[in-house]
This record gives C-alpha cells, sequence and structure tokens, in this order.
C-alpha cells in the first residue's frame, strides 16, 4: 500500500509559479506510474500529469501543457509538479495519484487507472 501527502498549494496571482511535491511512503514506489489531477468546485475531477515509472515518459493534458512539467525522484520517493504561468483556471484542488504498473514507460491519465490518492493540495490563482 501507498500512502500519499501533497504539499505546496497556495494563493498566487495570475503569472505566477508554484511548485507542488508529493510524499510517498510503502515500499516499492518505483513500481508506480504518478499522476497529478485536479477538481474544482462543481467539476469532474480531471487529469492533469503523469509521469512513468522511468521517469522519462510524460503525459500532460492540453490545457497544462508547455506550462507545467511533472518529475520524480525514486530515490526520495516524491513527484513534483512545476506550475508557471498560472492562470484562474488552474484553480483547483490538486491530487497525486499512483498507478501500479508492470510496464516501465506507461503513463494513463484515467482517473480509475489509479489506486492510490493523497487528501490534495489547494491551488488558488488571482487574475
Amino acid at each position: 500500500q501507498v500512502q500519499l501527502v501533497e504539499s505546496g498549494g497556495g494563493l498566487v496571482q495570475a503569472g505566477g509559479s508554484l511548485r507542488l511535491s508529493c510524499a510517498a511512503s510503502g515500499r516499492l514506489f518505483s513500481s508506480y506510474a504518478m499522476g497529478w489531477f485536479r477538481q474544482a468546485p462543481g467539476k469532474e475531477r480531471e487529469f492533469v500529469a503523469a509521469i512513468a515509472r522511468n521517469g522519462v515518459n510524460t503525459d500532460y493534458a492540453d490545457s497544462v501543457q508547455g506550462r507545467f512539467t511533472i518529475s520524480r525522484d525514486n530515490a526520495k520517493n516524491t513527484v513534483s509538479l512545476q506550475m508557471n504561468t498560472l492562470k484562474p483556471e488552474d484553480t483547483a484542488r490538486y491530487y497525486c495519484a499512483a498507478d501500479f504498473h508492470l510496464n516501465k514507460q506507461t503513463v494513463r491519465s484515467s482517473t480509475g487507472a489509479y489506486e492510490y490518492w493523497g487528501q490534495g493540495t489547494q491551488v488558488t490563482v488571482s487574475s
């Protein structure tokens, strides 16, 4: 089992940056692809970014492509999301999630693919 704890959220002005981090406890962190999702009030949870077990293959939602960067450190059991040029529409609660997968290159964007979830961290972007 994996426990995930997010940090780094906060209030930022449009155009600013934030870096979210997710610390994973438990064994075999490197056996999981990792993803970031977000959920705004009244909306469904949506995919933001994911990174494969190998730390190389990544995927991004079109809305964040070129502005957000996902990375992971398997030695430290962490995954991060660098968010630049933030927009008010990025306001949401951001969740870290873990996807157990045998293939080291696979990244998935479906919420149903992820077995473990953190409690989330709030990101608010003011205009």
